[in-house]
Formats: structure tokens, sequence, C-alpha cells
């Protein structure tokens, strides 16, 4: 006999599934190298923030602010409620309530959300409080699901995790300098003007990502062993990323998005998990 209510919720679970797949080659190939008990709760976390980054960042023609109040709204009302008709709010309800994520993350994420439909400069206060919304707390979702109900392990990693998400986000704002300025008219780095960014400001910029980095490093060692694999491949594959702006001019990073072709990940996929299996990664 079919259970319906099973059967919703596996149903949502490939939507978001189908989302992570269609918006992200590289956050797709990383949950592939985590174990299977993981990938579902994955999938619906990015589900969720996905969709939220869309509101923000592509329905132009729409207001905004009403679509994104209408996405938190239904949110806490789905975790309220445990269920959703909307099959990527449901699928992250599920996640929610499962391994009791605070909804003081997700507040911080949708607040973060909310920063993008309003500023364009951020100061160091604000420039903090966007990352620590719109980066670090997914990031600790996810630890929240790879401790499994481990409260202790999750306070020894929350600092590695918040920088992990941190070093993501800030090679992201290198990446999409060009877009973010000319599409949305936004500069995430304090105090940095898009016309005269130079290589001084990007020197210091790119030390400070680095720190981000080592200090995560630390943290992904110490994950459980299921998830260390796929959280090493996403920070492998962004330090790549990372390196290779840092070869490259200020003016070419503000002329051209900077990209690693898909064969590129795959390969950096495999080198990874055989490094990682034979203990030289």
């Amino acid at each position: 006999m079919i259970d319906s209510k099973l059967l919703f919720e596996e149903t949502t679970f490939e939507c978001s599934k189908l989302i992570t797949q269609r918006y992200s080659t590289s956050f797709t190939l990383g949950i592939r190298t985590l174990d299977k008990k993981y990938h579902m709760a994955i999938y619906a976390i990015y589900g969720f923030v996905r969709y939220a980054d869309e509101i923000v960042d592509t329905f132009h023609e729409f207001d905004k602010k009403a679509l994104l109040d209408e996405f938190a709204e239904d949110t806490y009302k789905a975790i309220e409620k445990g269920i959703s008709l909307n099959p990527v709010l449901n699928s992250f309800q599920v996640i929610v309530n499962r391994y009791n994520i605070d909804k003081d993350l997700i507040k911080a994420f949708l607040h973060s959300m909310e920063m993008d439909l309003d500023f364009t400069k951020y100061d160091d206060t604000k420039y903090q409080e966007y990352i620590y919304g719109s980066a670090e707390v997914v990031g600790l979702m996810c630890l929240k699901v790879f401790c499994q109900g481990d409260e202790t392990m999750y306070a020894k990693l929350k600092h590695p995790a918040c920088k992990l998400g941190a070093a993501f986000q800030k090679v992201n704002f290198l990446r999409d300098i060009k877009s973010d300025y000319e599409e949305r008219g936004r500069v995430y780095f304090p105090g940095v003007e898009f016309k005269s960014f130079d290589q001084a400001t990007k020197k210091s910029i790119e030390e400070d990502i680095q720190r981000d980095f080592d200090e995560a490093l630390i943290g992904i060692h110490k994950l459980p062993k299921g998830a260390m694999m796929g959280v090493k491949i996403a920070y492998l594959y962004y330090l790549k990323l990372f390196f290779k702006i840092k070869g490259l001019s200020p003016e070419v990073i503000t002329c051209h998005r900077i990209r690693i072709p898909n064969a590129r990940k795959i390969s950096l996929l495999i080198r990874t998990y055989f490094g990682l299996k034979l203990g030289i990664s």
C-alpha cells in the first residue's frame, strides 16, 4: 500500500534535487561525494536558498520585496505546520524540523536576501552582516545535517563552518564583481569603488579570503567521514577558482566573469576523490 505522505515528501525532495542540478554543477558534484544519507537534506537546503536568491537577483519584472516577504511568510508557516504545498518549502521544512535547525539562522539568511533589495554599497558592519546571513548560516544549516544531532561536534565546528561559507561568498564577490556592478549596481566589498578597483585593493581582499580558507580547512578534517569528502571537494573547487582569480589583473576580473569549465570540475572531483581515498589530499 502506498504511503501518500511519504510519496509527497519524496516528490518534494526530488524537486529540490532537480533545482540543484539545474542551477549548480559544482554543488551537485560535491553532494554526490557525500554519504547518501546526507544527499536529500543538502538538496533541500540548496533549493531553499537558491529560490530566495533568484527572487532578489533575477525577477526584475516583479515586485521583489512582495515576493520575498511572501516567501519568508510561507517558509515560517511551513516549518510551523510541518507541511507546504510549495515543494521547495516542504522539503526544507522537513529538514529544519528533523535536524532542529535554529530559526535564527533562517531569519538571518532571509534578512541578507532583503538587504540585496536595498543596499548597493556596504560598510564594514553591513558587509559582515550580509556575509553571515547569506553564506555562513547556510554552512551552519549543512553542519546541523552532518552532525546528526551531535551538539558537541556542532559547537566545535561552527567557527570553521562559518569561515568556509565566508570564503566561498567572498570568492563569489570577486568572480561576479563585474555583473554585480553592471547588472545590480552593487559593490559588496566595503570602501571599494568599482571604477578604481586596483591591485592593492585586490590583494587586500585576497589576503582576507586566504585567512578564511585556512581556518575553514581545520574544521573540514574534523567532519564525519561521510561528509568530509564532499565538503573538501567544494573547498578545493573554490580554492582553485580563487587561485585563478589571484593570477588575473584587476582589469581582467572587472571585464570578465571567471569560470572553471565543467570538464575541469569533473577532473578535480576525480582527483580529489582518489586523493582522499589514498590519503594524499
